[in-house]
């Protein structure tokens, strides 16, 4: 997605699924037995032709996260029917779902340990390893 605003039909049809989404993930991860977990929807991007969503997620703990990202793409269709289901009267047409993890919140954390000098990435530049972008 270029650097264009997103427009106000692309915040909302994002706002409404990313609602529904934190319901629909967190639901499954307690009805499959995963209790300790916390999926959050931290944002979802619609592309200009509203036909596909971006999802971010951020999962605590994050050793997890690589193993429920895995599950929760292996059940896109489930996931994007339950969300359907939910938004039918908000959306005439569900948009295909990608799933990503956030790691922002992981990346501060490591920026804020540097500059708190519990770790110096000056001297092991290893410890604040380059984004990934998506």
């Amino acid at each position: 997605m270029s650097n264009v605003e997103e427009s106000q039909r692309q915040k909302k049809i994002g706002s409404v699924l990313q609602r529904d989404l934190v319901d629909v993930l967190q639901g499954a991860a307690t009805q499959g037995g995963l209790h300790g977990i916390l999926i959050s929807v931290s944002k979802v991007k619609v592309t200009v032709d509203l036909g596909v969503a971006k999802v971010y997620l951020s999962i605590f703990p994050n050793d997890k996260a690589k193993e429920l990202l895995e599950g929760i793409k292996s059940n896109t269709p489930l996931i994007r029917h339950e969300l359907a289901q939910r938004t039918k009267h908000q959306l005439r047409r569900m948009p295909h779902l990608e799933f990503f993890i956030d790691d922002s919140l992981e990346y501060i954390d490591k920026i804020d340990k540097s500059l708190k000098g519990e770790e110096n990435p000056i001297k092991d530049p290893s410890i604040l390893d380059k984004r990934k972008k998506s």
